[in-house]
């Protein structure tokens, strides 16, 4: 059944995620009018800061005032909150109920599609900070659409009034998708972090390894946007300085620990960078790297020959 130009929106979960989303669809015009939360004080605040939107007793709640409930809350709750929901029978095939989460598949809200609701999936690719400038930096970003009809339609009107790119997966996708999109966000996190630990063993403390890396990584995103990823790629491998590599795999071997595997895993993956680029470097110098990551992968030490 098709929904409203303007459904009317309600939140299980007052976390960043909801809160940000509802004061741009607001905003935007459409009515955000039922929110249920653990905690009171949040949803007091996330109710304040909305025209007409009512503090909810709990999911059920919130569904009597909404077309379509957004459940904002942690993946092992999404669940046990659709198994609470308690829809108007009356009203069900009208309403909508969907999960903002990347890996929990889209059936665990199967309780609400046996009681007449469409369902679906919602998720923005982008790090919730819990700032007002959440609003404005969501601008741009991706959001993750997963469902049917007239839903899917709707989803994707509610993200491109966020101003957002809406984008559709498949179902039984979203577990690998969301494995994927560490690696370009809480991963990216862990290499900086594997940058402040070796720089340590030089005496930088953690600002100043920051301070001097993340200009090189804001500017490294901005070359993969212009060039795209082989063309942005630097360092030894995209010039083929194969005994370079070779030698810091053995330094990073010789500080013990996981250091050499992580380098050698990420250095295969940047060979195979190297290999796409318009001049790729020489054929001898990828496979003197690619010889040395398998060494140290199966645990023996390279050689500079």
């Amino acid at each position: 059944m098709p929904f409203s130009t303007t459904p009317r929106l309600g939140f299980v979960g007052a976390g960043r995620l909801a809160r940000c989303l509802a004061a741009i669809w607001s905003r935007a015009g459409y009515p955000v009018t039922a929110i249920a939360s653990r905690s009171a004080a949040s949803a007091r605040e996330f109710a304040g800061e909305l025209p007409g939107c009512q503090i909810a007793d709990d999911g059920s709640a919130v569904a009597r005032h909404a077309d379509i409930v957004f459940l904002t809350v942690p993946d092992d709750a999404i669940g046990a909150t659709a198994n609470a929901l308690q829809l108007d029978q009356a009203r069900a095939s009208s309403q909508a109920v969907v999960h903002c989460s990347g890996a929990t598949p889209v059936d665990v809200l199967a309780p609400a599609q046996a009681q007449g609701a469409e369902i679906g999936g919602f998720h923005p690719l982008f790090l919730f900070g819990g700032l007002a400038s959440d609003q404005t930096r969501i601008a741009g970003c991706s959001v993750t659409i997963e469902a049917r009809g007239p839903l899917h339609d709707t989803l994707t009107a509610l993200v491109r009034a966020l101003g957002c790119h809406p984008l559709s997966i498949p179902p039984g996708g979203r577990l690998l998708y969301h494995a994927a999109a560490h690696y370009a966000a809480s991963f990216a996190l862990c290499s900086l972090s594997e940058t402040v630990t070796l720089w340590k063993e030089l005496g930088f403390d953690e600002d100043d390894a920051l301070r001097a890396v993340l200009p090189m990584l804001a500017g490294t995103i901005e070359t993969a946007r212009e060039k795209g990823l082989p063309g942005a790629l630097a360092g030894p491998v995209s010039r083929g300085d194969a005994s370079i590599v070779v030698k810091q795999l053995a330094l990073l071997q010789n500080l013990g620990g996981d250091h050499a595997t992580l380098y050698a895993l990420l250095s295969r993956r940047a060979v195979a960078l190297a290999k796409r680029r318009a001049s790729p470097p020489p054929a001898q110098a990828l496979d003197a790297m690619s010889h040395a990551i398998e060494l140290v992968l199966n645990g023996t030490a390279p050689r500079d020959d």
